[in-house]
């Protein structure tokens, strides 16, 4: 009998070994005490045995990976864990008499100046082109339109080459590409990109071959190309939709809308407008009049105005609501663009937006998200001059040196984004984290802190305020006008043999309200003090306008006819530059000294 006994015994250790794992699904944020009811285990067995290993826990405290793996290990479970977001898609897709046709969402991708924006302008007989700066489109934008009584939504994507990460972010949100081909160009290096986009989120794509009205189209060889990409069209026997259009003259666009709404139907695009709202946000922004706001694609739900949400680190209320032509909404459907204010701060572009219950839980998921985004994190690294890199090369370290570029259009924009990584090394790899045209702005600032970037301006005016954020957060910004200058001092810094820099120190500006012409004496500007002070021995700017018209020194400094070395904030004077005599009523001279910064 006693051997039976121990051979029932060790049987039974055997079965008990081999027995599966239970799984148990735990959604973000669910605590201890929800977990014990889920697994039907006593609480305080579960913080017996997690104190046994040395780890202290409580009732409520949120179950994280560790603490699920160390549960796991213990109970001989298989936990879990989701998203709140995810369990929310899962339930919306899980019920299918629930789901319900909702409008197409459309992306419109293509190479640079192929007449995306054109075409969609044309759609919505509006004047997008018009607004965008160089007639280039340099964000995304959420478009609806109607056609036949059926609404149709456009994200409607940048071409240029350095906007990749947009298109890619477009072609995840999107139901159907139309990508737009000029047929006097065919296909080019950004046309790839976007089929490969396209093809990668595994979307289908409707071909609109256009500029058609030129005398240079060649529409076969358009299609010719195309077939080598891997799309041959339906009329060459291929299974692609493709659409001749003109935007310009806007021809065969209702063909376009047509073709648009059958694959729509076709494919047989649904959601549930039943479940708590959820989407994605397409782009986001910090107003200095709204607060924090995103413009969010709507995917499943009803979102409402006062509704709780969360999205990625930041949470909130839906205070308002907004389409694409500021126009006040009660509510937002499945496939709408909304823009939505209420944030908590700026969401990041791509991230899921969802609905909760309310505010409290909406923190308290929040909560939890940014405490383990902070474990992750560890310890910030420190921010990198170009004077420090050859101190740090010397140690026999690799590093990356992260760039924002700004410049005054968008070709240069092309060119030092293609010319800067080039100058990689084996010890230091260039990383342009940020490439866009117009002045150098605070959310730059803030964004180069965070990355420890440093700011490269090309042809762009410093604002004195942008300096001074710049130095309270410790990041370098260096400007240029000539492209040599500046892939030199990169490569001098890269080899440690950078010369001393020369910096601009703001002093002040005064307005010139007078011009007298005394003879024998010269030209004197009558001015007034707006900013700051003018001294006697600094180098001035005179500006008119955003032109730069002179730079030079101060010949003489007056108050009330009495020479002074300096003229302080809201006070007359008067002024003669050296070697110039050509100033205007209006003009402004600003007042700066220049200081040199030896590399230690």
């Amino acid at each position: 009998m006693d051997a039976q006994d121990k051979k029932k015994k060790e049987n039974s250790k055997t079965k008990a070994a081999k027995s599966p794992a239970k799984k148990i699904t735990l959604i973000e944020g669910e605590t201890l005490k929800e977990f014990s009811e889920k697994a039907k285990i006593k609480t305080k067995d579960i913080i017996e045995k997690i104190r046994s290993k040395r780890h202290t826990t409580s009732v409520n405290d949120v179950v994280n990976e560790s603490l699920a793996e160390l549960i796991s290990k213990e109970f001989n479970l298989k936990l879990e864990l989701i998203s709140i977001e995810k369990e929310m898609r899962t339930q919306a897709e899980s019920h299918p008499k629930e789901l319900s046709p909702r409008p197409p969402i459309v992306t419109i991708m293509g190479h640079v100046d192929h007449g995306k924006t054109t075409l969609l302008d044309a759609i919505r007989e509006s004047n997008l082109v018009g607004k965008e700066s160089g007639g280039i489109t340099q964000h995304i934008g959420a478009y609806r339109i109607y056609y036949n009584n059926r609404p149709i939504t456009f994200i409607d994507t940048p071409g240029h080459e350095a906007f990749t990460q947009l298109r890619a972010r477009g072609a995840h949100l999107t139901d159907i590409v139309v990508l737009v081909i000029a047929a006097d160009d065919g296909v080019m290096p950004q046309t790839k990109e976007a089929i490969n986009h396209a093809k990668n989120a595994d979307v289908p794509i409707i071909i609109a071959i256009n500029k058609i009205d030129k005398k240079n189209a060649d529409i076969d060889k358009t299609k010719q190309h195309l077939s080598k990409e891997g799309l041959l069209v339906e009329d060459w026997g291929g299974k692609t939709i493709s659409v001749e259009v003109s935007a310009k003259e806007k021809t065969n666009l209702n063909e376009l809308l047509e073709m648009i709404l059958l694959l729509g139907d076709v494919i047989e695009i649904k959601a549930n407008p039943k479940v708590q709202a959820q989407g994605v946000v397409l782009e986001s922004c910090l107003d200095s009049k709204k607060g924090a706001v995103a413009t969010v694609i709507i995917q499943h739900g009803i979102l409402s105005q006062g509704e709780a949400f969360i999205c990625g680190t930041t949470y909130g209320k839906a205070r308002a609501l907004f389409d694409e032509n500021n126009k006040s909404l009660k509510k937002a459907e499945p496939s709408m663009p909304v823009e939505i204010l209420g944030f908590s701060d700026v969401p990041t572009a791509g991230d899921y937006f969802q609905v909760v219950s309310d505010l409290d839980t909406a923190k308290q998921i929040t909560q939890f998200r940014l405490s383990q985004v902070k474990k992750a994190e560890g310890p910030r690294p420190e921010h990198l001059t170009l004077d420090e890199l050859f101190q740090k090369m010397e140690g026999g370290e690799v590093k990356e040196l992260p760039l924002i570029i700004k410049t005054d259009v968008h070709g240069s924009v092309e060119v030092l984004t293609d010319i800067l990584p080039n100058l990689s090394t084996d010890q230091i790899q260039i990383k342009i984290i940020h490439s866009a045209t117009g002045k150098i702005t605070e959310s730059d600032v803030m964004l180069a802190s965070a990355s420890h970037a440093i700011i490269i301006g090309y042809n762009v005016k410093l604002d004195q305020k942008i300096m001074d954020i710049s130095k309270e957060e410790n990041v370098e910004i260096r400007t240029y006008k000539v492209i040599y200058e500046l892939t030199q001092d990169i490569k001098k810094a890269m080899s440690g043999m950078l010369d001393p820099v020369i910096k601009e120190t703001y002093l002040g500006k005064a307005e010139i309200r007078r011009i007298f012409r005394i003879s024998r004496v010269g030209v004197i500007a009558g001015c007034y003090v707006t900013d700051g002070k003018i001294t006697r021995n600094s180098e001035i700017k005179v500006l008119r306008g955003d032109e730069e018209v002179f730079k030079g020194r101060i010949a003489s400094l007056k108050h009330l006819k009495e020479n002074v070395t300096e003229v302080k904030k809201d006070y007359e004077c008067g002024i003669r530059l050296e070697k110039f005599k050509e100033l205007e009523e209006g003009d402004i001279i600003e007042a700066f000294i220049t200081e040199k910064e030896i590399p230690k």
